[in-house]
Order: C-alpha cells, then sequence, then structure tokens
C-alpha cells in the first residue's frame, strides 16, 4: 500500500512542477510586493484552469503526505521480532540421585 502510494506522491510532484511551470507569471519578480496596480485576483477573473488543477493536486499532496505519514507511523510501532516464533526446548529432568537411607531414631 505504501509503495503504490508512494509512486502516486512522485507523480503529484511531477504534475505540480509541470502545472507551475505552465503558468503564466503575473508579477514582476520582487517589485512584485511593491506598490502594484494589479488587483486581488487580477483582470482573468479568480482562478483560471492551471490555478484550479494546481490547488487541487496540492491538495492532494498534501492528503497523500499525511495518509504516508500515518502508515509509516503505523508500521514502525510494529517490530520484525514480534513475528518471530521462539521454539522452547523441553527440559530433560536430571537423574534422580540415590538418596542415601537414615539412621532409624530413638
Amino acid at each position: 500500500m505504501t509503495g503504490i502510494l508512494m509512486i502516486v506522491q512522485i507523480v503529484l510532484v511531477i504534475a505540480i512542477t509541470i502545472l507551475v511551470l505552465l503558468q503564466r507569471s503575473e508579477s514582476m519578480g520582487l517589485g512584485a510586493y511593491s506598490s502594484s496596480n494589479n488587483s486581488i485576483f487580477g483582470a482573468g477573473g479568480p482562478m483560471n484552469f492551471l490555478t484550479k488543477a494546481t490547488m487541487t493536486l496540492g491538495l492532494l499532496f498534501v492528503l497523500n503526505t499525511l495518509t504516508l505519514v500515518y502508515l509509516y507511523n503505523k508500521q514502525a510501532n510494529s517490530s520484525a521480532l514480534d513475528n518471530v516464533k521462539i521454539k522452547t526446548q523441553k527440559t530433560i529432568p536430571a537423574p534422580k540421585v540415590p538418596t542415601i537411607p537414615q539412621a532409624p531414631t530413638k
């Protein structure tokens, strides 16, 4: 299960990277934090398709990461030694030592 989720994680990372690189940059680099005449949502509306897809994949990435953390933590609480069966050896009783008869008491 964790192997499949790790593959999904890698695919999500690649998809998010591609979507971010495909988006048009509306800022001027570090100058974007100074006084800019762009509104909060810009002229193109609140979100376009690439932005929505990036946010959706980002949410899936976070959920997948939390699932992986839960599964690995659950797996870390168990030990490989929990499944080992230990053979118990039968104890062989020691041979009986003959007892010395006691002298009669008066």
